[in-house]
Parts: structure tokens; sequence; C-alpha cells
């Protein structure tokens, strides 16, 4: 596996690909199940695959982990050469943000809800280190987790407003073995968190047993999964949402395609899950 630390360096390896169809696996590292599923999909459908690792610091607000987000990057390297990846591009702070850095890229409207709402500037972070990676490493497909659905339709939007040549791939939310989505922050549990953070996949199992029952109360589905969550202890909703897939708006009544979203503290980590319903 080739590592490479700088922008030149992904450029030139961007030449040299003569054709070949590349993918993009953007990361922060420290990875998990559902980092290499995207890794395995970009190997079984793209010539050449390339993950970047970099902790973007544009997407942590001050009071946030940035300081503290996991990092073991021995450990991806050897899952990685493991997997069979040909490129780890490593970029610098210093060579993504250099002294005097002032463009943003800002997806409006989708970004004003749920992650966007109660994380202000977060995907503003998020769309202009994608757009840099892509800039760079210049991909065919770049694949994303469905477990960031806000995300994955800020990046396809983003895509397609700038009429970037790239095909975005998203991938089903990859779960351990107790249901708990998989996540570099499942790392800050502790056992006794780990067992009030499958709230939130609870809460989510209710909505979806309620909604095939026929409850289509968007008000009462909100309702019964925050009082899932707040049984178990040491927990606080940041949201719940009941809302239309594309554009994130609130429902009153379930209908059609619905996207159940959540955000729950539990201690100190922040987490989320989805799913997406269809009532007929």
């Amino acid at each position: 596996m080739e590592i490479i630390k700088t922008l030149e360096g992904m450029k030139i390896a961007q030449r040299r690909r003569a054709g070949q169809r590349v993918g993009l696996v953007p990361t922060m590292g420290y990875l998990h199940d559902g980092h290499l599923s995207l890794v395995e999909k970009s190997l079984s459908t793209c010539d050449i695959t390339v993950v970047s690792i970099f902790v973007n610091p544009k997407q942590f607000r001050p009071n946030e982990d940035l300081d503290t987000y996991p990092v073991d990057l021995k450990r991806d390297i050897k899952l990685l050469e493991d997997l069979g990846v040909a490129i780890l591009f490593l970029p610098k702070n210093a060579d993504m943000y250099p002294e005097g850095y002032q463009t943003y890229v800002q997806v409006e409207k989708i970004t004003e809800r749920l992650c966007g709402k109660s994380r202000p500037g977060f995907f503003r972070g998020v769309a202009t280190v994608v757009l840099k990676l892509f800039n760079t490493v210049q991909p065919d497909v770049a694949f994303f987790g469905e477990k960031d659905r806000q995300q994955l339709a800020v990046i396809q939007k983003m895509v397609q407003d700038l009429n970037l040549d790239i095909q975005i791939e998203g991938l089903p939310i990859v779960r351990d073995p107790d249901g708990l989505a998989s996540s570099s922050r499942n790392l800050y549990l502790s056992p006794q968190a780990r067992q009030s953070a499958l709230c939130l996949q609870e809460a989510l199992q209710l909505a979806q047993r309620r909604v095939a029952a026929g409850e289509t109360s968007a008000h009462k589905i909100r309702s019964a999964m925050q009082d899932v969550i707040e049984a178990h202890p040491d927990t606080r909703v940041d949201y719940i949402s009941v809302c239309d897939p594309l554009q994130f708006n609130e429902l009153e009544v379930i209908q059609g395609k619905t996207l159940i979203a959540l955000a729950v503290h539990v201690g100190q980590t922040r987490l989320i899950d989805n799913c997406l319903i269809e009532r007929i």
C-alpha cells in the first residue's frame, strides 16, 4: 500500500492512473466495520481504491471532541493493508488549511435541520473538506455510509449543484453484534454507557413496530421514542426527527417514505442513528 502525505504527491498518483476507475473512501480514521464495508465495496467495484484519513478541524465546534478524537494510525494502516487498499492519503492540516485560508462550501436549506441545527457549522466543514479531497484525489466514485444520512444528502447535493463528475454511493448502516451502529465514538463508552446506548436502536425498532401496526402520528412516534431513551440512565436527547428523507422537513403524518433519525448524548458521547421506513 502506498502512503501519500502531500497534496502534490496525491496529484502525481492521480495522473498515473491511466484511465482506471478510482474509488475514494473519506474517513477521519480509527476505522470500524462501517468504514471497512465502504472500503470493501470500493475494492470490488473500482480498479484503484484510495482511503483518506484526516481529522477535519473545520467540522468541530470549540466545545466538541477534536482534541480527544480517537486516533490509531498503526492499527488503521494494518487493516487497510490486509484488505489490499492501493493508496492511503494522509494530508496534513497545514496543507489542507494553510495560513490565511478563508474559502468554504455552504449547502443551504437541508443543513438547517437535524445535525445541522444542533451543530452549527458542521456541514460547512464537511462539504469543504470533501470538496478539497475530491479536487485532490479526482475519484470516479466516492463511498459514504447511511448512518450519516444527512451528511450523505449534503454531499450528493454539493456534487449535483457544482456539476462534479463524481458518483456518490451510499451504503447501509453496519451494526456491532449488540445492535449499536458502528462508530469511532463508541470507543468512548464505558460498559454501562454502552448498555444505555442501545436505546437508540431500541427506539428505532419501537417506531418501526408502531408504524407497521398502523400508527401515523409523527408526534406519538417521537413521544414513544423519547420514553424509551429516557428510561435508560445517563441519556439526553439531542433530537428525534420524523421527517421527509430528502429535505428533512418534520412531518405530522407518516405516509410514504419517511426518515426516522435521532441523536442522543450518552454520558459525554453524542451518537446518531436512523432508519428509513415506507408506509403504503
